[in-house]
């Protein structure tokens, strides 16, 4: 009897205090969301929907206003490519709330709509920085934290993602780790302090803020982990205050305005490169391909311009490996490669890597240099048998 009693106190109390659990979280769960729309609206009239066309089309992304005087916006350099120039819109509001139909921003385009100039980009950080033309009366400049968050904490975001019809899209999430990663996305090859973050990123969230319980800003949204599900990688504040202190770097034209700037006549191959035809001596055509995609070292933007002088089934003699290295050690702007494609063939290549933000002429100027080094050495490298085939083919006909 006095077993059953105490059984049934225990289970009471163990009920009693449950119910008083229940009660607190209850109580608790209205001033946690609360919290939460206050951050959304703080971060809100700081974040911008931003498009910009280049080379690839269109692309869509999202952005946060860092600084009202100079009316400056930092979003990923991936979503503004190669383009020097965006549009960007604020939330359009309406007692106090965002109307969030995309479609809405594009039909008002003209009234909404803030042009804006590309002025500096990162691609290690991938960071972009674009300056606005004007600023709407609702925005303000985001607070930028004074040092990274840490493990455990919340952060927030805001994004724009195009799975979705809708803008202004908010996430909750909870910061997994901060550490320094080198890796690679489609936007290139990345080094910079990384927030880890335990939040979906989407296309078209990335370049948004994340940002900490007193609505300040630690992170841009980056890029969603590939082999991680939930887990996305966000760009450190300290990463983005070295960003806008640094000297600002513009970002290169699309090559096909350089090439149409040059007055050149090009064609896109298979590969996606770019090609121009030049006519050389003796009758020969050199083709010259420029990648199409910028490939950068540190804050060195370059792109890749190379002709092919040879293919052969057996690997270069050693005299034409001297006679390679030496016209190298003379050219100093290129230099020649050797490199085996998948059929077992070697190819010879003349490559220059050349700044990005080189003027057309300077281009086009590089390209006539690479396609006529590589016709000489091309008629150098041709066996001696097929250049004497025509002559030895006259004479023999004529001695009949």
């Amino acid at each position: 009897m006095k077993t059953t009693l105490a059984k049934s106190l225990a289970n009471s109390r163990l009920t009693l205090g449950l119910t008083c659990c229940l009660l607190a979280l209850s109580a608790l769960a209205p001033r946690i969301a609360t919290a939460d729309a206050t951050i959304y609206q703080q971060a809100l009239r700081s974040t911008t929907w931003v498009l910009a066309k280049n080379s690839d089309g269109t692309s869509s992304g999202t952005g946060v206003l860092v600084d009202l005087d100079r009316k400056l916006v930092v979003t990923n350099a991936h979503v503004v490519g190669d383009a020097r120039a965006a549009v960007l819109f604020f939330a359009d509001l309406s007692d106090g709330q965002p109307n969030v139909s995309r479609q809405h921003y594009l039909d008002n385009v003209r009234k909404l709509g803030i042009r804006g100039r590309v002025v500096a980009v990162d691609r290690k950080r991938d960071l972009a920085l674009v300056q606005l033309d004007r600023l709407p009366d609702s925005a303000v400049a985001i607070d930028l934290a004074s040092e990274s968050i840490g493990p455990g904490e919340a952060v927030d975001s805001i994004g724009n993602p195009g799975s979705t019809d809708a803008l202004w899209v908010y996430t909750s999430g909870t910061v997994r780790t901060v550490y320094r990663k080198q890796f690679r996305t489609g936007a290139g090859e990345h080094d910079f302090k990384v927030v880890e973050t335990q939040s979906p990123i989407n296309s078209g969230d990335s370049g948004g803020p994340g940002v900490n319980s007193q609505g300040q800003l630690v992170a841009v949204a980056q890029a969603i982990a590939p082999n991680a599900r939930l887990v996305s990688y966000c760009v450190d504040i300290s990463e983005v205050k070295e960003f806008l202190a640094s000297p600002w770097k513009p970002a290169p034209l699309p090559v096909t305005d350089v090439l149409k700037n040059a007055d050149l006549e090009y064609s896109q191959h298979s590969t996606g490169h770019y090609e121009v035809k030049f006519d050389e001596k003796d009758d020969q055509k050199i083709s010259v391909f420029v990648t199409k995609d910028i490939e950068y070292y540190e804050r060195a933007d370059v792109r890749k311009i190379w002709a092919l002088a040879r293919v052969s089934k057996s690997a270069p003699s050693l005299e034409t490996t001297m006679k390679l290295l030496e016209q190298s050690a003379r050219t100093k702007i290129g230099s020649w490669m050797v490199e085996r494609n998948d059929g077992g063939e070697y190819l010879i290549i003349y490559c220059v890597k050349l700044d990005a933000t080189a003027a057309p002429d300077a281009m086009k100027s590089t390209m006539q240099y690479v396609a006529k080094l590589t016709a000489s050495m091309k008629k150098e490298l041709t066996p001696k048998e097929q250049a004497q085939k025509a002559s030895d083919t006259l004479n023999e006909w004529l001695s009949k």
